[in-house]
């Protein structure tokens, strides 16, 4: 036996360094197929827009458009609206009232702080019920614009 130490030829590599290529290229293939991927997502997603548009086109060709149309008139039109306006309204009242309520000097101590779960809720009541206000006010914009009355 000889006790001199075997000298690895330039070829060989190290385990680390054949690790790390492999990891790298296995990183390289998932990041190109996750590109691919949302491509074709994309895609399908425009498709099925061009489907809606397609649809709705159709639909509005056919006598189903005139079933729509009939739909807008003023007298189920402004009821839904009235109904609307009147609930956001209430529920901003509402949470005008509870804040008041909340802050007066009386009910300071039995006052608790808001959990997350209320925080959340109330912020949603206040955002759907401004939202809705100006939903309304957009389309009675627009319906002015279009048709020349409320």
């Amino acid at each position: 036996m000889s006790t001199t130490p075997i000298e690895l030829s330039e070829s060989a590599t190290s385990p680390k360094s054949e690790s790390l290529r492999a990891r790298s290229l296995l990183s390289a293939s998932s990041f190109v197929f996750a590109v691919l991927q949302s491509i074709c997502g994309a895609a399908v997603l425009l498709n099925g827009f061009q489907l809606a548009v397609g649809i709705g086109a159709l639909t509005f060709t056919s006598g189903i458009g005139l079933v729509m149309a009939r739909l807008h008139a003023d007298w189920i039109r402004v009821p839904m609206i009235l109904v609307a306006v009147i609930t956001a309204l209430l529920n901003i009242a509402l949470l005008v009232r509870v804040n008041r309520l909340r802050n007066r000097p009386a009910a300071q101590w039995r006052r608790k702080p808001l959990s997350r779960k209320q925080k959340r809720s109330e912020a949603l009541q206040w955002t759907f019920s401004i939202v809705a206000l100006v939903l309304v006010g957009i389309e009675e914009y627009l319906h002015m614009g279009f048709h020349h009355t409320l």
